[in-house]
């Protein structure tokens, strides 16, 4: 999930303009870690993990679907956003447990932003290096001081108000996400025809042992789920729809699309990934390549700029929501409220405020320290995907299409959502345990 919909004003709200809201959302990070997901699974359980997450997305976006409008799917009032519907299906209680998760995801992704930025601009470093020393050369550098840079570069763009709402971030971060993701299976795809030969297992990468297999799987899974929901953001894309037809069949129609395309690139992406590397395919999918060294560094520079402003995206709601619940407490106190007018030379006068400027840099070394204690990028992203996957994805929707549509306990129906929803806990948990154990082994691994 990397992309907010900012874009939304450049296509009319079709079916077509719904699809491309999701694949862009979808498409991004997560991508690159797919290669290594489908080396863990090994080449039957891989392509059946990526569908079978592909299926339940679909399942959880048609229940999200018919909670746009409450307490009708077609004639109720509209609910602008996943917390909104939250609220009115399943009341207060669960809106803030919902908004808690939701906030906690936000946090958890601008981690996940400064590792992976941090590793693409050291294999810009890297690549430079191996091009002018040889394959040979000594290019070893370590993610701490790129991990930093980021941190300052976030710690200025933090203080620009309402940034994340600005239209051309959106634009922009949709195009790198598609160049750097079409590059890495572009890369894949060559290596193939190099190598003269599909590498790679039935049963994946091997392990020392059944626990460390077991282990390997339990966080490729966590990957796999990080890469596809799009739950959160699913009933803004469906604001933005005309009516008629009725806005939730339209953004089914748009989801099966979106969810088709995506399955089928992300199937090409790691399996092609896979096959070129094999058991040594990468955690990032681009950390394998160095040549063309140019191709690789744009690519690299298209996931730095595309994260630069996705850090943003996904930071600019929780500085929002804490500055107003504060600012609504304590609306006397200055240091909270009072703001102070800068003038630079060129740039429009800017409006400092002590509280945003200490709340907001606080924030971002927190997320950069904490990016620089676990520099895992699998195990990270893992954690993220499980953490979201079950109570984001499935267990809400399913709660609110019960609700919503007066579901009786123990029918058919009920029995139905219910295992479903059971069944997803258990892979999300799953996911969870194999990534905290595979942060635990490598940081075990260091001392």
């Amino acid at each position: 999930m990397q992309l907010e919909l900012s874009t939304c004003t450049f296509l009319p709200g079709t079916v077509w303009s719904a699809v491309a809201h999701i694949i862009s959302a979808v498409i991004g990070a997560g991508v690159l870690s797919l290669a290594w997901s489908t080396a863990q699974l090994g080449w039957i359980a891989a392509p059946i993990a990526l569908l079978f997450f592909a299926v339940v997305t679909y399942i959880s976006a048609s229940l999200i679907c018919d909670c746009y409008r409450s307490p009708d799917p077609i004639t109720g009032t509209r609910n602008h956003s996943y917390i909104d519907a939250v609220r009115v299906n399943l009341g207060k209680k669960w809106t803030w447990v919902c908004g808690l998760l939701q906030y906690v995801s936000f946090y958890g992704t601008g981690i996940a932003y400064i590792i992976t930025s941090a590793t693409s601009m050291r294999e810009i470093q890297r690549s430079n290096c191996y091009h002018k020393e040889g394959a040979n050369a000594d290019c070893h550098t370590g993610k701490n001081i790129f991990m930093l840079i980021f941190g300052i570069i976030q710690i200025v763009t933090s203080q620009i108000p309402d940034f994340h709402n600005m239209t051309w971030l959106s634009v922009v971060a949709a195009l790198m996400s598609f160049c750097y993701s079409f590059i890495g299976l572009a890369l894949g795809f060559s290596k193939v025809i190099d190598n003269r030969r599909i590498k790679g297992s039935i049963v994946g990468v091997p392990a020392k042992n059944a626990a460390q297999k077991i282990w390997l799987v339990f966080q490729a899974l966590g990957d796999i789920a990080f890469a596809y929901p799009y739950s959160i953001i699913l009933l803004e894309i469906q604001d933005t729809l005309k009516s008629p037809p009725p806005e939730n069949q339209t953004m089914k129609k748009a989801s099966i699309s979106a969810i088709v395309i995506t399955t089928f690139f992300y199937i090409c992406c790691s399996g092609f990934g896979y096959a070129a590397f094999g058991n040594d395919t990468p955690g990032n999918l681009l950390t394998g390549f160095y040549e063309p060294f140019w191709l690789v560094d744009f690519a690299n520079a298209c996931i730095v700029l595309h994260l630069v402003g996705g850090y943003q995206v996904y930071s600019q709601p929780v500085f929002a929501f804490v500055e107003k619940k504060l600012t609504q407490k304590f609306p006397e106190n200055k240091f909270l409220n009072k703001f102070y007018a800068i003038k630079l030379p060129v740039l429009p006068a800017f409006q400092l405020n002590f509280f945003r400027l200490c709340f907001r840099t606080f924030y971002v070394i927190s997320t950069t320290a904490i990016a620089m204690a676990f520099p895992y990028f699998n195990q990270v992203l893992g954690i993220l995907g499980a953490l979201n996957f079950w109570p984001m994805t499935i267990y809400f929707p399913v709660e609110m299409y019960i609700v919503q549509r007066k579901i009786g306990a123990w029918t058919k129906k009920w029995l139905l959502l219910e295992g479903f929803s059971m069944i997803c806990l258990i892979v999300s948990v799953v996911g969870l345990i194999g990534s905290i154990e595979g942060i635990i082994s490598a940081k075990l691994a260091k001392v």
